[in-house]
């Protein structure tokens, strides 16, 4: 984005004040990042464009994951410019709920709207995901006519019956990066390495409502996909087993009566 064009968006703040306290942001973007330099600017003017159609605050927060280019510097400089952009830096690179997790632990709003950085989620898509927020805890975006290749398509087909089958839920595109939820909720929800694929999972666990809203995919313009068959197929197979231990081994009664 050119120096005018990233002008032109930061006027658009001027008349928006940092929120005081934690109760004054409605909504908080967490968006994980790593070695998406070239992705930063252009997804941080389409977010400002659609969250300046609401008339409530908002925060975006973009987690440097370790980056090994300059997507940091990126970073910086908008927070620098602009107050509703805040800069998390890990130390190194430590995976996405890692980073996702530092995002939840900082973040202000009551919503959470949690996306990737690579440009493949809309964020003209963001009303159509608030839209719901009345009906549901969290609402998950499911890709339609997903950008993405066939390979990419059809372990994903594989991987989402597979979940479906062992866990039992009921959501089809659980790996869409794209999703709304209350921030309150992640008091009762535990974060493992890994675990970020199944938050409507362990939403669901703690008896929060899930539904799906059908959104656009796009396909990635700027740098590189992070993954390959292991962190695809194989990874997310063994992460389904804990979950599945979870279930399974997770407490519930029912007190029917307590003395003082």
């Amino acid at each position: 984005m050119n120096e005018a064009a990233d002008n032109s968006t930061l006027a658009k703040l001027k008349a928006w004040t940092p929120p005081g306290d934690v109760d004054a942001v409605a909504y908080s973007l967490v968006i994980p990042a790593f070695n998406e330099a070239d992705n930063i600017e252009p997804l941080y003017a389409e977010i400002v464009t659609v969250m300046q159609e609401f008339d409530e605050d908002f925060e975006i927060l973009i987690i440097d994951d370790g980056s090994d280019d300059y997507t940091g510097s990126v970073i910086l400089r908008l927070s620098n410019a602009d107050p509703a952009v805040r800069l998390i830096q890990l130390i190194s690179n430590s995976g996405k709920t890692a980073a996702l997790d530092a995002g939840f632990r900082a973040a202000r709003g009551n919503w959470i709207i949690m996306m990737d950085a690579d440009r493949q989620n809309d964020p003209h898509e963001i009303p159509r995901l608030l839209a719901e927020v009345d009906r549901a805890d969290m609402v998950c975006g499911r890709r339609l006519r997903r950008r993405d290749t066939v390979t990419k398509r059809l372990t994903s087909i594989l991987a989402n019956s597979v979940r479906r089958a062992i866990l039992g839920d009921t959501i089809r595109d659980v790996n869409c990066g794209f999703k709304v939820f209350r921030r309150r909720c992640l008091q009762h929800v535990n974060l493992y390495h890994g675990m970020h694929r199944f938050l409507p999972v362990l939403f669901e666990m703690e008896g929060y409502r899930v539904v799906e809203v059908d959104v656009r995919d796009r396909p990635r313009v700027a740098g590189r996909s992070k993954y390959g068959l292991f962190n695809r197929l194989i990874g997310p197979f063994l992460d389904m087993l804990a979950v599945r231990w979870m279930q399974t081994a997770r407490l519930n009664y029912t007190i029917k009566h307590q003395s003082d």
